[in-house]
């Protein structure tokens, strides 16, 4: 049986390293699997929960796609659109909020958080919380229900709004029949987690990223900048306290990490464990690179790849929210 997976990537920022290691890279391999029916979308309407600037979004909106297509996304295969096209998820998203009770909503943890944060600044409760942030999790829902997603693979922070989409798959179902699927949260503890520069997860929120698609000398800068410790050349080195041995190892085949794991041992300079690094990642990304490019320099290409994209997810959508339509009693009279 063919399951179905959706995931969402949310046109926020530029794409770094550890968005590669830890979602995209993963997700592009699992869409080449035959028994797998995959949906990948642009969250544009997500990122207007926090973002105010347009050309910001668009850039963004620019950039992800561009890395998932230079990167290998089979778009004949994996189903790839624009949230903001697909215009039956505004109006699913309506009609699951008449059925959400708005005490779940307010159990939120981003909700909670917001308003804890308010609190302890002395501010009202709900001071400069959006009606976006607040209903969050009824538009995921409805992303993930219009396509009857079996798996949603998620990090931990976000395994709330999927049974928040169950709760609400189940209460609409209840009322008018086996209408949605219920998905599951995936969580993979085998996902790479990479540290940043300073050794933190690497976070645009941490300022600590660096950018997948760097050009070659930039990359070698960035990756020179790596804290590492005030060991000398011949004393050894523990890999396992190390934020660019973790570096390393995303990229590294096994054969290749257990090399490096000796060199550590046997005391290699920082320098030259950098070099590595830096030639063994530039290697990997080199090709996808040129391609990124020159996706960049041709918007419409990429805009033609998200319409195609859209008009099959559409095929689904819109008999699917027909039917759901019928389910509600909003059908033509007569």
């Amino acid at each position: 049986m063919t399951r179905r997976v959706l995931t969402g990537i949310t046109t926020t920022g530029t794409p770094h390293l550890g968005n590669y290691v830890g979602a995209i890279k993963p997700a592009i391999a699992a869409s080449h699997d035959e028994g797998v029916a995959s949906f990948y979308f642009l969250a544009d309407y997500h990122a207007l929960v926090k973002n105010r600037d347009p050309e910001r979004l668009r850039r963004s909106t620019l950039e992800i796609a561009a890395t998932w297509l230079a990167l290998g996304l089979d778009t004949d295969k994996a189903v790839f659109y624009r949230q903001s096209d697909i215009r039956e998820i505004p109006e699913l998203t309506w009609i699951l909020t008449c059925f959400t009770a708005k005490g779940l909503m307010n159990r939120a943890h981003a909700y909670k958080a917001a308003v804890q944060e308010n609190v302890d600044a002395g501010e009202d409760p709900d001071y400069a919380i959006n009606m976006g942030l607040f209903c969050y999790p009824v538009l995921m829902s409805a992303d993930i229900l219009m396509f009857n997603a079996n798996d949603v693979p998620v990090g931990k922070d976000q395994i709330q709004h999927l049974e928040m989409a169950r709760d609400i798959a189940q209460r609409f179902n209840h009322h008018f029949g086996e209408i949605f699927a219920l998905p599951e949260a995936v969580v993979d503890d085998n996902v790479a987690v990479l540290p940043g520069q300073d050794g933190r997860k690497m976070s645009k929120s941490y300022d600590n990223t660096i950018p997948l698609w760097l050009p070659e000398k930039k990359l070698r800068k960035a990756i020179m900048k790596i804290v590492t410790n005030s060991l000398e050349p011949g004393e050894p080195k523990d890999p396992n306290d190390s934020a660019l041995f973790s570096i390393y190892s995303a990229f590294a085949t096994p054969e290749q990490r257990s090399a490096m794991k000796q060199a550590y041992a046997d005391g290699i300079a920082w320098g030259e464990a950098k070099q590595q690094t830096f030639e063994l990642i530039n290697g990997e990304l080199a090709e996808a690179r040129e391609r990124y490019e020159a996706l960049m320099a041709d918007p419409a290409r990429i805009e033609a790849v998200l319409l195609a994209g859209a008009e099959r997810a559409r095929a689904e959508a819109t008999p699917f929210l027909g039917r759901i339509r019928q389910a509600i009693g909003i059908q033509a009279l007569g």
